[in-house]
C-alpha cells in the first residue's frame, strides 16, 4: 500500500513534536503499520520561525485550503487549538472525506456533538486521544480494551499547571501567588493562566471523559467548575492534619440515572493512590463493573508526550484505512444510535463531607451560633480543630471543622447564615472531601 499522506494545521510546539516524531521513529512505524506516514502539508500562519526541527519548505503553506483541497491527503491534523478557526477548519476538512485526529479538548467539549454528526454523515473518524491526559491512552482504553464494562465514575488530575501549584504548596508550605509566578516562569503555567487556574481545561476534559464513560452528550455549561485560586496555605495545612491533600479534581458519577459533573478543589485521603500524584504528572481512575478500579497514570502534556498520542492515532487510522474501512467505530466508542441526553445532577444534590473553615472571633457563644446553624440544616459535625492565641486578642482565629456527609444545597444555605453574624470577619471556606474514589 501507498503511504498514508497527511495534513498538519498548526505548526506550533505541538505540530513540531509531531514532524520529529514521524521522522525518527519512521521506521518504527512502517514496521508497525506496513507502510509510511507522510507529512504531505503544513499550514500555519507563521511559515518562517525555527521549530527546532528541519522541514522541507516545499511543504510549507500559510493556505489551509492547500491542505482542504488536495485529494492525496486522506487525515488532517488540527493542533491550532480553541474554537475558532479550528471548529471551521475541521467541519471543512470533514466535508472534503478527510479524517481529524485533533488534540482540541475545548473544541470538542463544546461542539463535539455537531463534529461527530459531521463526521458519522461522511463516514469519516474523528480521532482525539491527545486532547486528555496528553500521552496517557486512556481514550484508547476506554474505546476498546474496556468496552465491556459499564463504568460508574470516573476520577482525574488532569491540569499539571494546577497540581504543580499544590504540590509545592503542600510539599513547601509556598504561597500560591509566588508558586504560580514560578510555573509562569518555568513555562508549566501561561502568560494568561486563567483557563488553567480557574478548573476551565479540566473541565473540557471532563465533558470528553463523561461522554466516553458513560456514552451521553454533557453540555459544557452544565459542568460545575471551580478552580485553586482561593486555596491558602490554610487549608492545605488542616486538610494535611485531617489526613488529606488538596487537588484539582475532575470527578464524573453515574449515580441513580443522573450524572455526577463537577471540577473542584477537593480533599483526597493520603492512602489513596491518587494523593501522591504530584508535581505536573497527570492521573484518571476509572471504576468498570467488570474489571474494577483501574488508574492511568503519566506526563499529561507536552511535546513529545502529546506528539506520542497523536501519532498513536495516525496509526490507527492507517490501519483502518488499510484495511479497506472508512469508519472503523465512532468517536465516542458508541453506535451513534446509542449516545442519549442523561440528566447532570444539580450541584445543590450533590452529597459530600466538607471541611469548613471559619474566621472568627474567639468570645462565648461562638461554637455554638456556628453548630447551631450547621444543625438547623441538618449537618453534622464529625471533627473540629480550633487555633490558640492569645488571651483577649481580638484578632480572628480559624475554626475548622469536618462534617458528615450532607447536600451541598443544605451546606451553602448554613454558611450563607453563618456568614450573617458578627462574630464571623470574612467569608467561610469550604472544601469538599472524597472519601470513596471508586
Amino acid at each position: 500500500m501507498s503511504d498514508i499522506k497527511v495534513g498538519l494545521i498548526g505548526f506550533g510546539n505541538i505540530g513540531a513534536g509531531v514532524v520529529k516524531l514521524l521522522r525518527e521513529n519512521a521506521d518504527v512505524i512502517r514496521n508497525k503499520v506496513g507502510t509510511g506516514i507522510v507529512l504531505k502539508r503544513i499550514a500555519d500562519l507563521d511559515i518562517t520561525s525555527d521549530r527546532g526541527v528541519s522541514v522541507d519548505p516545499s511543504i510549507l503553506t500559510t493556505d489551509v485550503n492547500a491542505i482542504f483541497n488536495d485529494p492525496e491527503i486522506s487525515v488532517v491534523i488540527e493542533l491550532i487549538g480553541g474554537y475558532e478557526p479550528a471548529k471551521t477548519f475541521v467541519l471543512k476538512a470533514i466535508e472534503n472525506g478527510k479524517h481529524i485526529v485533533t488534540a482540541n479538548k475545548a473544541l470538542l467539549a463544546l461542539h463535539g456533538h455537531e463534529i461527530y454528526t459531521a463526521a458519522a454523515r461522511k463516514g469519516v473518524e474523528v480521532q482525539f486521544e491527545a486532547s486528555v491526559g496528553g500521552g496517557i491512552p486512556v481514550l484508547t482504553a476506554i474505546k476498546s480494551n474496556l468496552a465491556a464494562n459499564r463504568f460508574g465514575s470516573v476520577f482525574g488530575i488532569m491540569n499539571g499547571t494546577c497540581n504543580y501549584i499544590l504540590t509545592r504548596m503542600t510539599q513547601e508550605g509556598a504561597d500560591f501567588s509566588d508558586v504560580l509566578k514560578a510555573a509562569q516562569e518555568l513555562g508549566y503555567a501561561e502568560p494568561d493562566p486563567t483557563f488553567d487556574i480557574e478548573g476551565v481545561d479540566t473541565a473540557h476534559k471532563l465533558a470528553i471523559l463523561i461522554s466516553l464513560c458513560f456514552g451521553t452528550r454533557i453540555d459544557f455549561k452544565d459542568i460545575h467548575t471551580e478552580g485553586i485560586s482561593g486555596i491558602s496555605g490554610l487549608d492545605v495545612k488542616f486538610a494535611r492534619e485531617f489526613g488529606y491533600r488538596i487537588k484539582l479534581l475532575a470527578i464524573g458519577k453515574l449515580t441513580d440515572g443522573k450524572v455526577e459533573a463537577r471540577v473542584h478543589p477537593t480533599m483526597i485521603p493520603l492512602h489513596n493512590p491518587l494523593a501522591d500524584v504530584n508535581g505536573v504528572f497527570n492521573a484518571i481512575r476509572l471504576t468498570g463493573d467488570f474489571v474494577g478500579p483501574v488508574m492511568f497514570y503519566g506526563r499529561g502534556a507536552g511535546q513529545n508526550p502529546t506528539a506520542s498520542a497523536i501519532v498513536g492515532d495516525l496509526i490507527g487510522l492507517s490501519r483502518t484505512m488499510q484495511a479497506g474501512a472508512g469508519r472503523r467505530m465512532s468517536p465516542l466508542g458508541f453506535l451513534d444510535d446509542a449516545i442519549s441526553d442523561i440528566p447532570v445532577k444539580p450541584m445543590s444534590m450533590i452529597v459530600s463531607k466538607y471541611m469548613l473553615r471559619f474566621s472568627a472571633l474567639d468570645k462565648p457563644g461562638v461554637l455554638g451560633s456556628i453548630a447551631g446553624s450547621l444543625g438547623r440544616h441538618g449537618i453534622s459535625i464529625e471533627s473540629m480543630v480550633q487555633t490558640a492565641h492569645e488571651a483577649n486578642d481580638e484578632t480572628p482565629v480559624p475554626i475548622v471543622i469536618m462534617t458528615h456527609e450532607a447536600r451541598e444545597g443544605s451546606i451553602q444555605l448554613a454558611l450563607s447564615e453563618i456568614d450573617q453574624l458578627d462574630i464571623i470577619s470574612c467569608k467561610t471556606s469550604f472544601i469538599r472531601i472524597e472519601d470513596n474514589l471508586e
